[in-house]
């Protein structure tokens, strides 16, 4: 019995060293991810790898973390998450895309978190990749680190007034008839995602193509760039090498982007009139109007009620 009840002590004793010592970890979600969203509409934005210091007592010490690159970590989390499908591995993000002015930071004596910017230009960057730079713990100068947490994977997401990273659904409406045929264009419906390329502009597939796999192939030959300009006009322009051209005129499909109010909600919308030929050389006329319904945010001063 007195056995057991030393056991017993021993353990609660353990428990509550472990309850209260101090152990810090840099944030992420899962798979030790940190998802970062950059407007293509700036030039250059910050996120941040952040440090978070947990515990029930305060810390009584500094801890100032210095930070290493890793490309490896990427390596290893793309071959665990995605395998043999190299098409989904997340890219390096290239140096010249991005700059961190101190890999250091310091949790101050009784508080709990300190971050550090990384300041990202993400113009140019393909919509059809996610790009990593991957953060890990290299020296502490006290307390402990959480062994789980000890890196971080900072991933670049993009958007623009118009899209989002992975591409934003629209809901679609038009027609789309054979140049030189008599009959009648084909009524079409559907959702169509919308991806950002610039600050103005956007990409789309063609027609009512669709492509449920994200086939890079299948972006690449059969999308149209829709650019929009500070009027609101658009200009429709190929993404690769689609034979398109634009087609003006139309008292509906006026080639215009803007937001509409149709009393109860708001929405944005794109309406289009452009020609393009197949792969087997045939010539389409599609006209078409994407909306999306409009939220604020309270981030963005376009988005904000006047």
């Amino acid at each position: 019995m007195i056995l057991c009840v030393a056991v017993s002590c021993n353990r609660d004793e353990v428990f509550e060293k472990e309850q209260y010592k101090n152990v810090f970890a840099l944030v992420s979600g899962s798979d030790n991810i940190s998802a970062w969203v950059h407007d293509l509409r700036k030039t250059e934005s910050d996120g941040y790898v952040a440090a978070s210091l947990g515990g029930t007592n305060k810390s009584t010490k500094d801890i100032t973390v210095r930070l290493v690159e890793d490309s490896r970590l990427i390596d290893e989390y793309n071959m665990t998450a995605f395998d043999v499908n190299t098409d989904k591995y997340n890219k390096y993000l290239a140096a010249s895309k991005y700059s961190v002015s101190d890999y250091s930071m310091t949790i101050r004596a009784g508080e709990v978190k300190s971050a550090i910017p990384v300041r990202v230009k993400p113009e140019g960057l393909s919509p059809d990749s996610s790009y990593m730079i991957a953060f890990k713990v290299d020296t502490y100068s006290s307390y402990e680190v959480n062994p789980d947490k000890d890196y971080v994977l900072y991933q670049v997401r993009t958007r623009n007034w118009w899209a989002s990273h992975g591409g934003s659904s629209y809901t679609m409406r038009g027609t789309k008839g054979q140049v030189g045929s008599t009959a009648n264009p084909l009524n079409v419906f559907g959702t169509k995602r919308v991806f950002p390329l610039s600050g103005t502009s956007v990409r789309i597939l063609a027609g009512n193509m669709l492509n449920d796999n994200n086939d890079v192939w299948i972006y690449n030959r059969y999308s149209i760039v829709v650019t929009i300009g500070d009027d609101d006009r658009v200009s429709i322009t190929p993404y690769k090498t689609l034979d398109v051209e634009q087609i003006d005129g139309d008292e509906v499909f006026s080639i215009i982007a803007f937001l509409e109010d149709d009393g109860f909600k708001t929405y944005k919308t794109m309406l289009l009139s452009y020609t393009y030929r197949d792969s087997n050389g045939i010539i389409y006329h599609v006209k078409e109007e994407l909306r999306l319904e409009f939220r604020e945010d309270p981030n963005d001063p376009r988005f904000l009620t006047q």
